[in-house]
This record gives structure tokens, C-alpha cells and sequence, in this order.
């Protein structure tokens, strides 16, 4: 098999897991191109993909090469270097997707492995390694997660009639799509009003989820989410997070975490949760990737504010109509056409009767660490 064979045998491994905080990696073990070893980082804490590969080949490492999907660590955290283990194991050869983005310690790795002998060749299948890392390089870069937004609308851009009502905009395949987005993600991002209006559960269902449940959060200032909602029901079936602000009721705080519930004071900002502040605590709390379903508040703050990096849309051939449904984005939006978000890198995909539209937000404030 050639180096890109292999290298896309780990990244397919890379995929099973969700280790967040840490980053998805894969490594494979070969020897004249045949796989002798596979490995993949399940969680945080756990052997890394390297080490788990090795275990995998034996004896069989020495003289073989290695294929990993990001730069072995040359560091202790809560697992040994990664590199020194490939050393001992007597690998002549490491080829690597990426290279660690940390600015802290890119390059180390790979540094390590030639300073002992081994020949070192980096940038195989690089786009689809970076790919696989993204979520985790954006928040180990700038503090934050990776912002997805997710919108199910009409083609006039509506999320609900003006009587709210809303079940179902979108196909049963597009609905199914829309649970792979948050098997994949670490959180699932809701604002108050949808959970007044829908009263989600914000589970992936009818789909597998490597590792744990995301994290259901709920951003609500006053603490307004029922103790009869679906995600105070079910919160010690998966994690729910409600971000408040702080004068919201002791009271309704005590008995949501008596269901199981946590609650989290942040900072206000005009009386709504802070998003950088809300965004910055889940980074804390090992959130790489936050799925944000709305509603059209929430996803219009995020647009003023520059913080959406992604968008999904699926779009329904429908329309509503009127000037009272809902739009998908609401906010204070722009004044003129130049200030408009612009997308990019635009990916089309039919899903029953509906379109998904991939996208990238762009024009969107990089600098996250500006503020802190």
C-alpha cells in the first residue's frame, strides 16, 4: 500500500474516536506496506494512538514505519511522549499528516524523532489530517471552541410559522444528517426560547456516539428552563449546562440541580448571556466543538458578534411566508450589503426533498484572545 493508503487507514481509525479536549489521531504500524498495527486515541487520559498501535504490532514495530495523523507529542502530560515510544519500539520511519498546530510545540516531535535517527516525512494526505484535528486547533489557538451553526428552514429563511409552530420543516433524511452533527459534537447549543417553544432533548438518536454524550447547554439569563422540560428529565442521562446570569433564582437553581442539572454563573452582556464569556467556559470545560441550534437569536448574536466559524443549513423546498414567522437569524444584523457575512467554500448535497449547504463564516473576529 502506498503512503497515502496508509495514512487514510488511520485517519478512518482517527474518526471512531471523540477524545476531546484532546485531538482525534490515528496511527498505523507497517511493514512493506501491510498493516501490522492499528491504533486510535479513544479518550482523554487514555493511551494515545501511537502507543496503542505499538501494543498492536509487538515485536513487529522494529524497522517498521509509522503512519500517524498528527505530530507524535515530545512532551509529559497526562500520558509519556509519544515519540519516546516509537524510539523504543525501533521504528525506522514516522510519516505525518500535520504537524501539531500549538505554536508551543510544533515541530518538537518531529525535531525529536530525526535527532535519534529516524527518518521523519511530513504532510501526507495533510488536508484531510487538518481536517480531522480542526475543531481541536482552533480552540488550542484562540481559547474558544469551533462554533458550528446548525438552521433548519424554509426557503424564505423561516424556522417556525407564526404561530411557532415548526415540526417539521425538513425531510426525515435531513433530520438524520442533523443527528450525526451532534454525535460528532462535544456540546449541543440551545438559547432559552427553544426550550421554551420546543422543548428539546438535543440527543443524537438513531445514530452511534463514539465516547460520551455531548453536552447539552442551554444559555438562559433568568434560569426559565422548566423542571418539567425534557433536558431537566433526562440530565442525568447525559450532561445538561445551563449558563445564567447572576441574579437568576436561587430557588429554580437548587431544584434543576436536584434533577441532575449544572448550573453555571457567567458574565451578562445587555442583560443576555455573554457569548465570549459563555464560550470561554465551555472551552474550560474540554469543549472543542459546539453545535449551536438556535434559535434565530442566538444565531443572529453570534453573527453580530463575528463568532460563528461554520454554517449547516438545511433547507426545505417550503415557504412560510409573512412577516411574523420566524427567521432563521435574527439580531441586529447588518446596515448596509458590505456588511454582510460572506460564505465560502460552499458544498451542496441533496438529502431527500431538502438541500444541505455546507459553509465557512467568513469575515468573522480571529483574534479571541484580544479580550481575555
Amino acid at each position: 500500500m502506498s503512503d497515502e493508503a496508509l495514512m487514510r487507514e488511520a485517519l478512518a481509525l482517527a474518526a471512531q474516536s471523540r477524545p476531546s479536549p484532546n485531538p482525534r489521531v490515528g496511527c498505523v504500524i507497517a511493514r512493506d506496506g501491510v498493516v501490522v498495527g492499528r491504533g486510535f486515541h479513544r479518550r482523554a487520559g487514555m493511551a494515545h494512538a501511537e502507543v496503542v498501535a505499538l501494543e498492536d504490532a509487538g515485536e513487529r514495530a522494529k524497522g517498521a514505519t509509522a503512519y500517524v495523523t498528527l505530530e507524535p507529542c515530545n512532551h509529559h502530560g497526562r500520558t509519556p511522549p509519544c515519540t519516546e515510544a516509537l524510539l523504543r519500539a525501533g521504528v525506522e520511519r514516522v510519516v505525518i499528516g500535520v504537524n501539531d498546530p500549538n505554536p508551543h510545540v510544533t515541530g518538537r516531535g518531529a525535531d525529536r524523532l530525526r535527532a535519534a535517527g529516524v527518518r521523519v516525512d511530513e504532510g501526507v494526505e495533510h488536508d484531510a489530517c487538518a481536517a480531522m484535528i480542526e475543531s481541536w486547533r482552533v480552540c488550542v489557538t484562540r481559547g474558544f471552541p469551533l462554533v458550528v451553526m446548525k438552521v433548519a428552514m424554509t426557503l424564505d429563511g423561516r424556522i417556525a410559522t407564526r404561530t411557532r409552530a415548526s415540526k417539521w420543516i425538513t425531510s426525515d433524511e435531513a433530520r438524520r444528517d442533523g443527528h450525526l452533527l451532534r454525535a460528532r459534537a462535544d456540546a449541543v447549543l440551545v438559547g432559552v426560547g427553544t426550550v421554551l417553544s420546543d422543548d428539546p432533548l438535543l440527543t443524537p438518536r438513531d445514530v452511534v456516539v463514539a465516547g460520551s454524550l455531548p453536552a447539552r447547554v442551554v444559555l438562559d439569563s433568568r434560569l426559565r428552563t422548566p423542571v418539567t422540560s425534557a433536558l431537566a428529565k433526562t440530565a442525568t442521562e447525559a450532561p445538561v449546562w445551563i449558563l445564567h446570569g447572576p441574579e437568576a433564582p436561587p430557588a429554580r437553581a437548587t431544584a434543576l440541580r436536584a434533577l441532575g442539572v449544572e448550573t453555571i454563573q457567567v458574565a451578562l452582556e445587555d442583560e443576555r448571556i455573554g457569548l465570549r464569556a459563555a464560550l470561554r467556559e465551555l472551552a474550560q470545560r474540554g469543549v472543542t466543538e459546539v453545535l449551536v441550534e438556535g434559535g434565530g437569536a442566538v444565531h443572529g448574536a453570534l453573527l453580530d458578534a463575528g463568532l460563528g466559524d461554520k454554517l449547516v443549513a438545511y433547507v426545505a423546498p417550503k415557504l412560510f411566508g409573512g412577516r411574523d414567522a420566524f427567521p432563521a437569524f435574527g439580531g441586529v444584523g447588518a446596515s448596509r450589503v458590505d456588511e454582510a457575512r460572506a460564505l465560502r467554500g460552499w458544498r451542496f448535497e441533496a438529502l431527500g426533498s431538502d438541500l444541505k449547504i455546507t459553509a465557512e463564516i467568513s469575515d468573522v473576529h480571529r483574534d479571541y484572545h484580544s479580550d481575555r
